[in-house]
C-alpha cells in the first residue's frame, strides 16, 4: 500500500499542518524559511486575532485566544534556516454540542464524505474538516507576509459582498474599523444588518472575499503546471466553504471583446506598464508587476439551527438542528485566511523563481 501525504503545501516554502476541531492542539511544521528573517510570536499572532473566533456578533461565538507558541526554528529573534513548529491549544471546544448528532450526517457538511473514505470520523466539530484548521494557514500566512513585505510586497483582503450587498467604495482604511472587514462604511451596515437577521432565523448567508497583492514583481510562476494563477486557485479552493475562485476580471471577462479584456501595455520611464488589470496581474501564468487580485466566492456556512432534513448512519429519515456556535457568515473570518494562502502561494514562487537564473 502507498501512502501519500495530503496534508502539506507548497514546494520550497512549504507547511503541515495536523489537528483537528476539537482536539488538544492544532500546529503546524513550516519549512523552506530562509535563514536570519526576523520573527517573533508577536509577528504571527496578530493575523491570528483577526481569524479568531468571538470577534462580533456576526461570528462564531467560541472563545479560543489562539495563542501561538513558536517551539522551533527561531533562534534569538531570527529564523535558523530549520523547520519552524508552531502550536495552538484549544481550549474552549465544547465536544458534548455534538453528541446528539455523533450518528447524523450534517447537511452541507464533510460528514457522510469522511465516514465513507476513512471508515472513522471524528464527529465533533467536524474534527479535521472544521475551518479550525484555518488557524494555522493564518499562521503560516503571517510568516510569508513577514518575508514578503521585507521585498516591498503588501497583502490586504476584504468582504466584497454578502447576500448581494455589494462594498462599491474601496477605502481599505475601513476594513478593520467594521465587523464584516467591508472596504465600505455603508455597505458594512447594510451587510451585518444581513447577517444578523438571517441568524435570528437559524440560518446563514454567503459571499464573495477579495484578496490584492501589491507590489509583486515580474516573473513570479512557473510555465503549463506551476502557474501562479493556478497555484492561486489551488490554495484558495482549498478553504473551506470556497465554492468559486476568479482571477482579474475573472467570469465577467466571458461578456467582453478581445480588444475590452487585453491590457495594453506602455512605458513609463522605460518600465513597462498596463492600462488595465483584467489579467489580474497574471499573464501565462506568470506575473507581470501588475496587482495581483483574486477573488472567493464563499457559500453560507452549514452550521444552522435551522432544522433540516438528512440520515442517519442507517439511512433512516429525520430531521436535525445543528447546535453549537457558529458563524452566520463566514466572510469576515475569511478575509485574514484568504491573505494569508495568497502570501503562501507568492513567497513559494518568489523562492522558486530565484533558482530558475544564474
Amino acid at each position: 500500500m502507498i501512502f501519500m501525504t495530503f496534508n502539506t503545501f507548497g514546494k520550497i516554502f512549504s507547511y503541515t499542518s495536523f489537528g483537528e476541531s476539537h482536539g488538544k492542539a492544532i500546529g503546524v511544521v513550516v519549512d523552506g524559511v530562509p535563514a536570519g528573517l526576523k520573527l517573533g510570536e508577536e509577528d504571527i499572532q496578530k493575523d491570528l486575532d483577526r481569524r479568531r473566533p468571538g470577534q462580533s456578533e456576526v461570528t462564531t461565538q467560541r472563545q479560543e485566544d489562539d495563542k501561538v507558541e513558536i517551539l522551533s526554528g527561531v533562534f534569538e529573534g531570527k529564523t535558523t534556516g530549520m523547520p519552524i513548529a508552531l502550536i495552538i491549544h484549544n481550549k474552549d471546544a465544547k465536544s458534548k454540542d455534538y453528541s446528539n448528532i455523533k450518528d447524523l450526517y450534517r447537511p452541507g457538511h464533510a460528514d457522510y464524505t469522511y465516514e465513507q473514505k476513512f471508515g472513522i470520523r471524528d464527529y465533533r466539530g467536524g474534527g479535521r474538516s472544521s475551518a479550525r484548521e484555518t488557524a494555522m494557514r493564518v499562521a503560516v500566512g503571517a510568516i510569508a507576509k513577514k518575508f514578503l513585505k521585507e521585498k516591498g510586497v503588501s497583502i490586504f483582503g476584504f468582504t466584497r459582498e454578502v447576500a448581494e450587498i455589494r462594498a462599491e467604495k474601496i477605502d481599505l482604511k475601513v476594513i478593520e474599523n467594521n465587523s464584516v472587514r467591508a472596504p465600505d462604511l455603508q455597505a458594512a451596515k447594510e451587510m451585518e444588518k444581513v447577517i444578523l437577521a438571517a441568524k435570528e432565523k437559524g440560518d446563514s448567508v454567503g459571499g464573495i472575499v477579495e484578496v490584492i497583492a501589491k507590489g509583486v514583481p515580474v516573473g513570479l510562476g512557473e510555465p503549463v503546471y506551476y502557474k501562479l494563477d493556478s497555484k492561486l486557485a489551488e490554495a484558495l479552493m482549498s478553504i473551506n466553504a470556497v465554492k468559486g475562485v476568479e482571477i482579474g476580471s475573472g467570469f465577467s471577462s466571458t461578456k467582453m471583446k478581445g480588444s475590452e479584456h487585453n491590457d495594453e501595455p506602455y512605458t513609463v520611464k522605460g518600465k513597462v506598464k498596463f492600462k488595465t488589470n483584467n489579467s489580474g496581474g497574471i499573464i501565462g501564468g506568470i506575473s507581470n508587476g501588475d496587482d495581483i487580485v483574486a477573488r472567493i466566492a464563499i457559500k453560507p456556512a452549514s452550521s444552522i439551527t435551522k432544522e433540516q432534513r438528512t440520515v442517519d448512519k442507517k439511512g433512516k429519515s429525520l430531521k436535525v438542528s445543528v447546535a453549537g456556535r457558529h458563524d452566520p457568515c463566514l466572510c469576515p473570518r475569511a478575509v485574514p485566511v484568504a491573505e494569508a494562502m495568497m502570501a503562501i502561494v507568492l513567497m513559494d514562487m518568489y523562492l522558486i523563481a530565484k533558482t530558475r537564473r544564474a
